[in-house]
């Protein structure tokens, strides 16, 4: 073995090192490609020292070319950098699943090729040096690849599911919306649990994997619904899971600016949400959210039956109010008054459609309205043992919950109130807006705002500045617990408003 050859392991074993640490994000991202490079660029940019690095280590690159044992250097920097994104992730540990293991082995092989390729090519020292520094392209590469192998992996789940549905015959309601779907799903189940038999898709399953296992696995003889929630990251998603699981009832529950990375705008979102109609006999939707008005004229001129639901028009098909208490008119007929309750009207008027649809009788609907059910880690109001009032709303963040949340923080009427939070992803070109926006409101109503987490910490501290709260910035959630449990007592109370994965800075 040459001294050149030497150079080559060196820098094959950097690279597989370093790979855990760029596999792991593209676990957490859902296997996405380019998700690896985008937070690369992230990672890197981030502080002082970040930076510094990367350039120290495009310059080893150049330098390596006069000086081959320069790209050890570059080596040695990828193993130990980006600081603050660690090997194994405090948060969200890599699972070595039978897909990971897939991405990596093929992420491997390309990496194999490339070293024994500019071996023979002669490039040496330099070649090595880029390969290092290159991992996370490697391994976007790999996922671009695996996709459509992946696509058909699934497809024969997908298939049984989709068999398996034709043979039982249930009912299909199926629910949509940039946020409040898991929430009217769980209100959904609930109100038709007296009456029907009914199964709904568990936790966050709402993509074609997740719907398809749920189906397989829990979808039985004697089901008479299946409720499912859908999700999307882009167009023709929703698409896809409509034509197996082809919904009789659809709703779509909100449009908002969640993944606007992906969508681009909000009217590709309306569009987008909005595929889940294209088997439907009866469309529900919340009539206040942004285009969907138009969408429900445009449904109905269609054909389709439209429940319009609002928390704003009294002349909706189902108007429900927290004025005084949750106040809930189905046809102008009101079915329930006064009912002491936090949940989001629009959310429960989606819900009541659906169970008008089905023809639930108003009295049972009355009835199971006053116990619905509270989802995980959404708006969850606890005592913890100390004696603080814990408002749990770390499941995740959009404008409209967060703001729903600092309205629960503000009824606590606590001595001293506190929010923690990360802040808001994914919403494009408005992430630093709303952001701004949420520091805001949240130093208005708080006396501290923990902000965790460099991600949204400029446009957090810029909003705070129009309030009165002090502000404190904090690496990471535990650090931020320990904070709560050092400086807050019984009779005070925290927020905490989404809790980001530690994959981001």
């Amino acid at each position: 073995m040459t001294i050149t050859d030497g150079y080559l392991v060196a820098c094959f074993l950097a690279s597989l090192f370093s790979s855990t640490r760029w596999l792991r994000v593209a676990q957490r991202e859902h296997y996405l490609a380019w998700s690896a490079s985008r937070f690369a660029i992230r990672w890197w940019r981030l502080g002082v020292i970040n930076p510094l690095l990367f350039v120290m280590t495009a310059s080893v690159v150049v330098a390596s070319a006069w000086f081959p044992f320069a790209c050890l250097a570059a080596a040695l920097v990828v193993c130990v950098g980006p600081l603050g994104l660690g090997l194994k992730g405090r948060t969200s540990s890599l699972a070595w699943t039978r897909r990971l293991r897939t991405v990596a082995a093929v992420m491997v092989l390309f990496a194999v090729v490339l070293f024994l390729a500019l071996r023979q090519l002669g490039v040496g020292s330099v070649g090595y040096a880029v390969v290092v520094i290159l991992v996370p392209a490697l391994i976007d590469v790999a996922l671009a690849v695996l996709k459509p192998i992946e696509q058909r992996f699934a497809r024969k789940y997908v298939t049984q599911a989709a068999n398996t549905l034709e043979r039982i015959n249930p009912i299909r309601v199926a629910i949509t919306g940039s946020y409040g779907k898991t929430t009217i799903k769980g209100y959904v189940r609930h109100l038709l649990s007296e009456t029907r038999s009914v199964i709904a898709s568990p936790a966050s399953f709402n993509n074609s994997a997740g719907l398809s296992r749920s189906v397989n696995e829990h979808l039985t003889d004697g089901t008479e619904i299946f409720v499912a929630e859908m999700g999307t990251y882009g167009p023709g998603e929703i698409a896809e899971l409509v034509s197996w699981i082809q919904p009789s009832i659809s709703v779509l529950s909100a449009i908002g600016p969640v993944h606007l990375e992906r969508f681009g705008d909000l009217d590709t979102v309306v569009a987008s949400k909005s595929e889940i109609f294209s088997t439907s006999r009866t469309a529900i939707i919340n009539v206040d959210a942004y285009g969907l008005a138009a969408e429900a004229d445009r449904l109905q001129a269609s054909g389709i039956d439209v429940l319009r639901c609002s928390a704003k028009d009294s002349t909706a098909d189902i108007f429900v109010t927290s004025d005084e208490g949750l106040s809930v008119t189905v046809s102008n007929r009101t079915i329930v008054a006064g009912l002491e309750s936090d949940a989001a009207p629009t959310n429960v008027a989606c819900a009541v459609a659906v169970a008008t649809a089905l023809d639930v009788p108003d009295e049972t609907i009355a009835h199971l309205l006053t116990n619905l059910p509270t989802a995980d880690h959404r708006r969850q109001v606890l005592l913890g043992q100390s004696g603080v009032t814990i408002v749990d709303d770390t499941y995740n963040s959009n404008p409209a919950g967060a703001a729903a949340a600092l309205e629960t923080l503000s009824r606590t009427g606590a001595n001293r109130k506190a929010v923690v939070t990360p802040g808001m992803i994914e919403l494009g070109n408005r992430q630093a807006s709303e952001n701004r926006r949420l520091g805001v409101d949240a130093s208005l109503i708080a006396d501290d705002l923990i902000i965790v987490g460099r991600t949204n910490k400029g446009a957090l501290a810029n909003g705070a500045r129009d309030g009165t709260a002090r502000v404190h910035v904090l690496p990471n959630r535990d650090e931020a617990i320990k904070w709560v449990r050092e400086n807050l007592k019984a009779g005070d109370a925290v927020l905490y408003e989404n809790d980001l994965p530690d994959h981001y800075p």
